[in-house]
């Protein structure tokens, strides 16, 4: 394409105003409309024997029309974001007041009565067994628990040690072993934790779980 332009045909001066007070915006408005002005003055000022080729014109609007696509795109795309945020704080404020598995390997012991543990497998096992520890870190009770699916178990204990007396209120630990024949497996134990509230840190719905901190929903391997 050619473009002619005399010495005394210098383009119009709203023209360059227009286009100059334009070329510092990056959005996908303001270079169409820096296209738009370049393409009208090419227009005005090409050459009448080597006019503007169709495909050359085509492939400009083209290319400024993807570029406005992907602009509109990317506002769909934070739109969705936000209505995934807020669909989040929706779902975990349905959690209050329910009790929930988290990783941790905590078991608590009051007025006759044991909080759950559990343990989250990637692989099926064929033996598996859970030792209870006291706050001194001594051994008050093994739990065999058997052959377990891949996947996320719940269990209760019921509060006797090894002697078969009831254990003291307080804080104890739980530890998982896992095996597949004689391949050890990755057993993460999980305890209980009840959902007291939900709040928004970053757009990201945290789980209120009292003395056991806070949780995201990702993180909340069962629902109780």
């Amino acid at each position: 394409m050619g473009i002619a332009v005399g010495v005394n045909d210098s383009l119009d001066p709203t023209v360059l105003s227009s286009s100059s007070s334009s070329s510092t915006g990056n959005s996908a408005q303001d270079l169409q409309n820096q296209f738009l002005t370049m393409l009208v003055t090419q227009l005005k000022n090409q050459d009448p024997t080597n006019p503007m080729d169709n495909s050359q014109l085509t492939t400009q609007l083209a290319q400024i029309n993807t570029l406005s696509g992907i602009e509109k795109l990317n506002t769909t795309l934070g739109s969705i974001s936000g209505q995934i945020s807020s669909s989040q704080s929706l779902q975990s404020a349905t959690l209050i007041g329910h009790g929930v598995m988290v990783n941790g390997s905590q078991v608590l012991v009051g007025s006759g009565t044991t909080t759950p543990f559990g343990v989250e497998l990637t692989t099926a096992s064929t033996a598996t067994t859970a030792t209870i520890k006291d706050a001194s870190g001594a051994t008050v009770r093994t739990i065999d628990l058997g052959a377990l699916t891949a996947g996320v178990h719940t269990f209760s204990w019921d509060g006797t040690l090894t002697d078969g007396s009831t254990a003291p209120d307080g804080k104890y630990t739980v530890s998982l072993a896992a095996s597949n024949g004689s391949t050890q497996l990755v057993a993460q134990p999980l305890n209980y934790a009840y959902v007291n509230g939900v709040s928004t840190v970053d757009d990201t719905a945290k789980l209120d779980l009292g003395t056991m901190g806070s949780a995201t929903l990702d993180e909340i391997r069962q629902i109780l």
